[in-house]
């Protein structure tokens, strides 16, 4: 028993560290703290053959407490309504077992290749990333392989049941005459719209991103060993850390350039620089099956030059010009904006509240008159490729109360929220009484 709770205790610190990496950012100062805590612990429930520990119910209330300080760590009302989330989460993934829900080797690793490049970006580096956690990558990674199926196991179950729920006309109708009094006024918004230019990499640079990869494949082939290369020279911090390996990919999920060079090499071979969007790409498959591809490989970006960034920039000073001088900002959006999403709407990025924009945009909307166009800046509507935008502030939409014509979107989310949750709710009260759980 103590073997098993001494595990536990390991891995709820781990998971503890994942919801705090995602919602408390750089904060490491309440995790050193539960790191440190005391080794007592004991019991606090049971469900089917797994044990819910008060160290667990802990952490989960020092979570809490980080996003919102003023609950008291020895609430009993607060502490229930954790053990309760703890005791339904472990009887999903008894659920999910029950009813042979699968779960790859392959989606694990996924899973936790994207929390740990998740975690490279936020630390900077992998080194950093075994400070804050206290052990290797490699340890980690086994540790934490049981949740992370768990979590999936609940994902896919509950994607299976609730997935399909829609909600009728009438019942949006039906919610709105229900709680019209008590939903919030619609908080006032901004008409925004913009204009998107991608920075074009200057051809002298790809080709020199493009000798270096060959140079590399030309050493590999002559007897160089591939993950060595891959730790000196990829440019991909999560598969360089493991020798460039990607691992098991569903076809339809890779970049088509490379899932094609790497459908078409052999097991071992290893291809010519490919170009993605990410930069180029020496591949080599590892294994192939009929809708899945084995891979690994070394990325070579191709840097951005000044003159690059500045061409763009003024490309979209010349823009404002134009609109500044009567032309419709809509019509030069059609015509110039390199965003697909937005330029076919004339760049309407919709109606914003201040609120929902995140700080680097609303300092410059603040800035702005109803009316006025900004200046250039940087753009992270995709991460892959660079670019910059000009914004058009154009309209003030003040606060009103909510009304089915103006806002009925808003009103279908919410009744398909409340109907998911009544659903929800009802299913759990079932695997409570089902499946075996008690309290210590």
């Amino acid at each position: 028993m103590l073997n098993k709770i001494s595990i536990l205790k390991t891995k709820n610190i781990l998971i503890l560290l994942i919801t705090l990496f995602i919602f408390c950012g750089n904060d490491l100062e309440l995790f050193a703290q539960i790191k440190k805590g005391s080794s007592l612990d004991k019991v606090v429930a049971i469900v089917g053959k797994d044990l819910i520990l008060k160290s667990e119910v802990d952490q989960n209330m020092a979570m809490v407490m980080q996003s919102n300080p003023s609950i008291n760590f020895q609430d009993d009302a607060y502490r229930k309504k954790i053990l309760d989330n703890l005791i339904n989460e472990k009887l999903m993934v008894m659920k999910a077992v029950e009813d042979s829900v699968e779960v790859s080797d392959d989606e694990i690793s996924q899973r936790w290749n994207e929390f740990l490049n998740g975690m490279i970006r936020q630390y900077g580096s992998e080194s950093r990333v075994e400070e804050v956690i206290g052990k290797t990558i490699n340890r980690a990674k086994y540790e934490y392989n049981d949740l992370i199926k768990q979590r999936l196991l609940v994902d896919k179950l509950t994607q299976l049941k609730f997935s399909q729920i829609n909600v009728s006309k009438k019942e949006v109708e039906e919610f709105f005459e229900k709680y019209r009094d008590s939903i919030p006024k619609v908080a006032p918004k901004i008409s925004l719209y913009h204009i998107v230019k991608n920075v074009k990499v200057n051809n002298d640079l790809k080709i020199k991103a493009y000798e270096k990869a060959v140079a590399v494949r030309d050493s590999i082939i002559n007897g160089g060993d591939f993950a060595k290369f891959a730790t000196t020279y990829s440019a991909d911090p999560g598969s360089a850390a493991d020798g460039g390996n990607l691992g098991w990919f569903e076809k339809g999920k890779l970049f088509p350039e490379f899932e094609k060079a790497a459908n078409n090499l052999q097991k071992g071979e290893i291809s010519l620089p490919i170009e993605t969007p990410f930069g180029f790409h020496i591949i080599q498959t590892i294994d192939k099956k009929k809708d899945a591809l084995n891979t690994k490989h070394i990325l070579f970006k191709v840097d951005l030059s000044d003159d690059d960034t500045k061409d763009v920039i003024n490309e979209l000073k010349s823009l404002k010009d134009k609109f500044q001088k009567g032309e419709k900002f809509e019509d030069l959006a059609k015509e110039n904006s390199d965003d697909k999403d937005t330029k076919g709407f004339g760049g309407f990025l919709g109606k914003l509240q201040l609120e929902e924009m995140p700080p680097n945009l609303k300092s410059v909307i603040l800035e702005l008159n109803i009316g006025d166009v900004s200046d250039p800046i940087p753009y992270g509507g995709d991460p892959i490729k660079p670019a910059y935008h000009i914004i058009y502030k154009k309209e003030y939409n003040p606060e009103h109360n909510v009304n089915l014509d103006e806002d009925y979107k808003n009103i279908e989310q919410l009744t398909m929220v409340s109907k998911r949750q009544k659903i929800m709710s009802d299913w759990i009260i079932t695997l409570r009484n089902e499946l075996y759980w008690e309290l210590k």
